[in-house]
Order: structure tokens, then C-alpha cells, then sequence
């Protein structure tokens, strides 16, 4: 038996008084319902993938978080980016996205010692989780399937920074 869908605006709010305008409530006072038809496309892009936020300080309101979906077409890498002073939580839905990075903490296992690239391969149900300022880059190597992941964010908007590259600029490049 299942439930049936809530209507946006709907809820009980033991807390708040009964009154016939429940639109003029504050966007922090009630919860909110983003249907997956809804989601907002107008955010920051990288090249090679769509982001579409659910929650954020434009739609719901948030001020802490971000939410939403990115889709990445088969065949298709992003660009090489960064996502500020946001920590990046993701989940794999659907797909086999890869993420890559820089690791050149010195002992990342190459010869030299020196910067070494990383590819993370991801299955749906795997997490990865991205530092804030680390330069990074999403790949759908399947050639038929579109990888979706979830995101969430710990600031209020999605922070994108496109790079020239992976690697870290130097202080005359910046």
C-alpha cells in the first residue's frame, strides 16, 4: 500500500497557527517538496555534464546546503573544475561516472614521487566525497548510458571553478 504524493505547501505544522494564507509563511518556517520534474537547470555548469539543483538558497531557501542531480552523457568527460569552499558529497545513481585527480602529496605511489593522476571508478550505491579547492574532473566512459549522480554541497549555491587543467596553478598562472 503506498502513500499518496503530498501536494507542494501541504504539511502539518504543529507549531505554526492555522491561517488560510500558508504562502506568506517564511521558506525556513515549513518543509519543501522538489518534485524530480522540477529541478532548476539554471546553475553553474562545467562543460560535458548538466547540473540541476533541488535545494538551494534560490529554490527552497537553504543557507548551509546544496542539493541536486548532474548527468553526464556517454562518451563525455567535464571540464576540469573545482568546487571553492564547498565540501562535495556524491552518489552514484545510475551509470559508471569516474572521477579524477591529482594526488601529489609526494607518495601517491609514482616512481618519482612526484604528482600522480587518480581515477576513481564507480559503480550506483558508491559515495565519493570531494575537499574543498581540490581539482577535479567527472568521465562517463560508457558509450551508451548517461551516469546521474546526487549531490550535495555545504554551501548554499553550487560553486563551480573551471581550470585550464587538473594540476595546480602556479602563483604566475592564477
Amino acid at each position: 500500500m503506498s502513500e499518496p504524493l503530498t501536494t507542494p505547501g501541504e504539511g502539518f505544522h504543529p507549531h505554526l497557527h492555522n491561517t488560510s494564507d500558508r504562502s506568506s509563511a517564511p521558506l525556513r518556517s515549513r518543509l519543501h517538496h522538489i518534485r524530480a520534474g522540477s529541478l532548476d537547470g539554471d546553475t553553474a555548469q562545467s562543460g560535458g555534464m548538466r547540473r540541476f539543483a533541488a535545494v538551494s538558497g534560490r529554490t527552497v531557501g537553504s543557507e548551509k546546503l546544496w542539493m541536486g542531480q548532474t548527468h553526464v552523457a556517454p562518451s563525455t568527460a567535464s571540464s576540469d573544475h573545482h568546487h571553492g569552499e564547498s565540501e562535495t558529497a556524491i552518489y552514484v545513481v545510475s551509470g559508471h561516472p569516474e572521477f579524477v585527480f591529482v594526488d601529489d602529496s609526494g607518495d601517491g605511489g609514482s616512481e618519482g614521487g612526484g604528482p600522480q593522476e587518480i581515477r576513481l571508478r564507480t559503480s550506483p550505491g558508491d559515495y565519493i566525497f570531494v575537499p574543498p579547492f581540490v581539482p577535479h574532473r567527472e568521465e562517463n566512459p560508457d558509450p551508451e548510458d548517461e551516469a546521474v549522480v546526487v549531490i550535495a554541497r555545504s554551501t548554499q549555491e553550487a560553486i563551480v571553478v573551471n581550470l585550464p587543467r587538473l594540476y595546480a596553478l602556479s602563483p604566475d598562472e592564477s
